[in-house]
C-alpha cells in the first residue's frame, strides 16, 4: 500500500471536460448579462452543470420552466439543447426578445430531420423522450417522427415505407448508449439512412476515453455534477466495468483518505463540466498527495462557436467574472482551431 509520501500517477482523459457547445452557451448568458445587464431569463438551465448554474443565477441570470414566469417583452435565452417549435412562437406571442444559445451542431440536426421528412422519410429519432433536445428536434418534422429510446421500440415501429427511414440520434447520448438501438434499425431496415458530414463526438469520445481510463488506474473519479445526465451516464459506463468509481462535484469534498491505498488515479469528465471544476480538484488532490499527471492520448478537439452576431457586436467581451466557469478570461480556451458561427 502506498505511503502518503508516494507520488500519486494521475492519469486525464483526454478529451475531458466543457464541449465548444456548452461553453458557448454559458458564454451567451454571461455576455447578455454584462451588455443587457439583470435580469436575463433563461428557459430550462442553461447547461447542466450546478456551478455553472449557480454562478450565473448570482449574477442575475433567471432560470424559468415556464414562459408564463417571464414578464412580456423580457429578454430569454434558449439553452444550449434547443427548444420546441411551439415555444419559439409563444415567445413571438409575447413579444420576447430572444438570444438562441442552442448549440449549432443541435440545429444542424433540425435542418437534417426536416430534410429527411421532407423527402418523405419517417424518422427515427433515437434519444431520451422529454428532452429539450429531443423535443425541439421532433417539432421541426413535417412527417412521421418515431422516438426511439430502447431496442424494443425498434420491433414496434409502424412506417409507411421501410425503404425510406432515417435515423438521427440526440447528441447527448454517446455511441455506447445508442450502438445496439443502430444495430437494430438496420437489421430491420437495411436502407437506413443518416445524416451527411460532421456529427456531434463530445459525448461519444468522453465515454470512449473514460473506458480507456479504466483499464490503465485502480480508481477513477469523475468530476462533475449529479444535475449533469451525461455526467451520470459516464459514471455508469467507468463503474460497471468494475474498477471503484467516484463522482466529484466539489473539489472541498475530497480528503487523504479518498486516496489511501491508491498508486493511479483517473480523472473524467463529461461535456458539461467546466474546466474551473477540474482545474480545482487536480489542485485540491496536488495539497492531499504528491502528484504526477499525466494526460492519455485521445482526439484533439479545435472547434470553437460563436457568441450570437448581436452580442459580438455590442462592444468589448468583458471579463467574466463570478461563474467559476471558463467563459471570457475565466480560464483555458478551448484551442485553437476552426470557428464555426452561428448567427441566431
Amino acid at each position: 500500500m502506498p505511503a502518503n509520501g508516494t507520488p500519486l500517477r494521475v492519469f486525464l482523459t483526454k478529451p475531458c471536460g466543457v464541449c465548444a457547445g456548452v461553453r458557448r452557451a454559458a458564454e451567451t448568458v454571461e455576455r447578455a448579462l454584462a451588455v443587457y445587464g439583470p435580469p436575463v431569463y433563461v428557459r430550462h438551465e442553461i447547461i447542466h452543470d450546478r456551478h455553472v448554474v449557480d454562478g450565473l443565477r448570482a449574477r442575475g441570470a433567471v432560470f424559468v420552466d415556464d414562459l408564463g414566469e417571464v414578464p412580456d417583452g423580457a429578454l430569454v435565452v434558449f439553452g444550449a439543447h434547443g427548444v420546441a417549435e411551439d415555444i419559439e412562437h409563444d415567445c413571438e406571442r409575447r413579444g420576447h426578445d430572444v438570444v438562441d444559445a442552442t448549440c449549432p451542431l443541435v440545429l444542424k440536426l433540425h435542418k437534417e430531420a426536416r430534410r429527411f421528412a421532407e423527402r418523405g422519410y419517417d424518422v427515427a429519432l433515437i434519444g431520451r423522450p422529454g428532452d429539450d433536445e429531443v423535443e425541439g428536434i421532433a417539432s421541426r418534422i413535417p412527417g412521421r417522427v418515431h422516438v426511439v429510446s430502447q431496442v424494443a421500440d425498434v420491433g414496434r415501429l409502424e412506417v409507411a415505407d421501410p425503404a425510406r427511414v432515417a435515423c438521427i440520434m440526440q447528441t447527448t447520448l454517446g455511441g455506447i448508449d445508442t450502438q445496439d438501438i443502430v444495430a437494430a434499425l438496420k437489421h430491420r431496415f437495411p436502407r437506413l439512412a443518416a445524416p451527411d458530414g460532421d456529427a456531434c463526438s463530445a459525448v461519444h469520445d468522453r465515454q470512449k476515453a473514460a473506458l480507456k481510463l479504466a483499464r490503465r488506474v485502480e480508481a477513477v473519479f469523475v468530476v462533475g455534477t449529479s444535475t449533469s445526465t451525461t455526467t451520470r451516464r459516464l459514471m455508469e459506463i467507468v463503474a460497471a466495468t468494475g474498477v471503484p468509481t467516484r463522482l466529484v462535484e466539489s473539489a472541498a469534498a475530497l480528503d487523504a483518505t479518498a486516496l489511501d491505498g491508491l498508486a493511479t488515479l483517473g480523472l473524467a469528465a463529461g461535456p458539461s463540466t467546466p474546466d474551473a471544476l477540474i482545474e480545482a480538484v487536480m489542485t485540491r488532490l496536488k495539497a492531499l498527495r504528491a502528484v504526477e499527471i499525466d494526460v492519455l492520448d485521445g482526439p484533439e478537439e479545435h472547434v470553437r462557436f460563436r457568441l450570437p452576431s448581436r452580442l459580438r457586436h455590442a462592444g468589448e467581451r468583458p471579463e467574466a467574472a463570478g461563474s467559476g466557469y471558463p467563459g471570457p478570461g475565466g480560464g483555458a480556451p478551448l484551442g485553437r482551431g476552426t470557428v464555426l458561427s452561428q448567427d441566431r
